[in-house]
């Protein structure tokens, strides 16, 4: 059986980080690197869907495992979502990305690990 069930669905924020929180899942995040820096969620790993995209493979801390993608609101994790369930991968994205991660009160942190914003 999928850890995710059948082809790339939808979680909320509350779902990825209870999916990511033992390391079961990575939550890979595919916004630009602006974005990623002025804030992002703590443990998420970086890869911005333009190089996703481009065909550049999953970074090596989550190859190999089921995937939680997050963007800003939604639109660009659902894209890298379905490319990376293409390519084999189990994926899923999050409804409301970044934006509703924070609104939930979920953390937020910049490049030097201090409080950050979604930008």
């Amino acid at each position: 059986m999928s850890f995710f069930g059948r082809g790339p669905g939808r979680v909320t924020p509350a779902e990825a980080l209870r999916r990511t929180a033992d390391g079961a899942a990575v939550l890979l995040d595919v916004r630009e690197t602006s974005e990623w820096k002025a804030g992002h969620a703590p443990g998420a790993v970086h890869l911005p869907l333009s190089r996703l995209a481009a065909g550049q493979s999953l970074p090596a801390s989550a190859a190999g495992r089921p995937v939680v993608v997050i963007c800003r609101s939604g639109r660009r994790s659902r894209q890298a979502a379905r490319i990376l369930t293409g390519r084999g991968t189990e994926a899923v994205d999050v409804t409301g990305g970044m934006t509703a991660w924070a609104a939930e009160g979920l953390p937020v942190r910049d490049r030097h690990g201090a409080a950050g914003t979604v930008a």
